[in-house]
């Protein structure tokens, strides 16, 4: 049985929902949430992004004979005496694809392609630049260019047969889809794609299509989160803007548990805003209400909604623009592949000089928008945006990374290194 919101706090020191530190939320996070247990084979080409179920275990050895690395010619590689330049006879050639039959006495060699299986007994490639013709089928090897075993691919030496090739919680990227196909596996069981609810709440948000009206904004918010979770490989149940109206809110969250693994709401939960919607998730679930020492992105509710046996885990952030995504890269987004079955990711950041000194003051988090380029000298700086106000959307357009400064750091100066988490890689 799940434990209890109480029952996680109670095993956290100095939990304070009135005041909680950002890298205490990861933690109460990977206690709530549990990985989707229902699995299911999918042909290769589907498998990008996907969760690996099971280990999977090598049915072959890649590569699975000795082979070149190079285009050269094999030898024996005791012949070689160190200062001294080796001449060898060239007794044929082999061809990636088919194994040479023939035999090598001492002082003889094998013209071989890359990829090519080592005649037997042979140990050791030259490269054919290396190499100097020395007449009559007869090649020269300079003293020095070449060590006993160079340019030989062991038999197994990427993957070994009966090994694991990969783990139960692997994500399968470009890589691992061709590693999965260098076994010649067809199909691979997956955790099955995590369904996530989401939708926007207030009555001053406006969906595409409707009229624009004073004091009325559209909602973004459900178009950065959409891409987000589409981006991670979730099912998206996208069930719209929700009025402050009880009889709607209660509609949705419960619609939202009974189709959905996880529910992600934005807007509703920061102190002064029209109380319906945290009180209707305290009304259906069990849920706790953050004021998380970060900016942006303060206040976020979590917990657990329940209906028809089933329960979703949610994820109540806050109505800026900037603060949705903020939160969502640094807290929702780990959650959510926690629950999809992935493995831990580690937390890749690069560090980089301030080109500007920033303000900060210690006892809070902060998040600020970023670009990080190369400097002149080689090394990597990155400066701000420019304004970093919770509402301005198009920040987050120029960026290319969150510069995180962490809870007890202070001011910047320029020249000092800071943390930066990127938004994406090449991969």
């Amino acid at each position: 049985m799940s434990p209890s919101l109480a029952e996680i706090a109670a095993g956290l020191q100095g939990y304070d929902p009135q005041a909680l530190p950002a890298g205490m939320v990861g933690e109460f996070l990977a206690r709530l949430t549990q990985p989707v247990a229902e699995t299911e084979a999918v042909p290769l080409r589907e498998a990008l992004g996907r969760v690996l179920a099971r280990d999977l275990i090598s049915p072959l050895s890649v590569p699975p004979h000795d082979n070149s690395a190079m285009d050269g010619y094999a030898f024996h590689g005791e012949a070689l005496v160190a200062g001294s330049p080796l001449q060898l006879q060239v007794v044929g050639t082999a061809l990636a694809g088919r194994a040479w039959q023939g035999t090598v006495a001492p002082g003889q060699c094998v013209k071989i392609m890359t990829g090519a299986i080592m005649p037997a007994g042979l140990d050791t490639v030259v490269p054919q630049e290396f190499t100097r013709g020395a007449g009559d089928d007869r090649i020269e090897i300079p003293a020095g260019v070449v060590a006993r075993g160079d340019n030989r691919r062991l038999a197994g030496e990427d993957l070994m047969q009966g090994r694991p090739a990969l783990p139960a919680g692997e994500r399968l990227g470009p890589a691992a889809c061709g590693l999965v196909a260098s076994l010649g596996i067809p199909q691979v069981e997956v955790r099955r794609r995590l369904r996530v609810a989401y939708f926007s709440t207030g009555d001053e948000i406006l969906s595409l299509g409707e009229p624009p009206r004073e004091g009325a904004v559209y909602d973004s918010n459900r178009y950065t989160v959409h891409g987000m979770l589409t981006r991670l490989g979730c099912e998206v149940v996208d069930l719209g803007v929700v009025r402050d109206d009880p009889a709607l809110l209660e509609a949705a969250f419960l619609r939202a548990a009974g189709e959905a693994d996880a529910i992600v709401t934005s807007g509703g939960v920061s102190v002064g805003e029209a109380d319906f919607t945290k009180a209707m998730m305290r009304q259906l679930g069990d849920v706790a209400f953050w004021k998380i020492a970060m900016r942006p992105g303060r206040p976020m509710a979590v917990g657990r909604i329940a209906t028809g046996g089933r329960q979703a885990v949610l994820f109540g952030l806050p109505g800026n623009p900037v603060a949705v995504m903020v939160t969502f890269l640094a807290f929702v987004r780990p959650a959510l592949l926690r629950m999809m079955g992935a493995r831990p990711e580690p937390e890749v950041w690069l560090r980089a000089r301030s080109a500007e000194p920033m303000r900060k003051k210690p006892g809070r988090t902060e998040y600020q928008r970023g670009v990080v380029r190369r400097a002149a000298d080689g090394g990597l700086e990155v400066r701000t945006t420019g304004n970093q106000g919770s509402g301005v959307l198009s920040s987050m357009v120029q960026a290319n990374g969150l510069i995180v400064l962490h809870h007890d750091q202070g001011h910047v100066a320029v020249g000092d290194e800071v943390d930066v988490m990127m938004f994406e890689g090449p991969l």
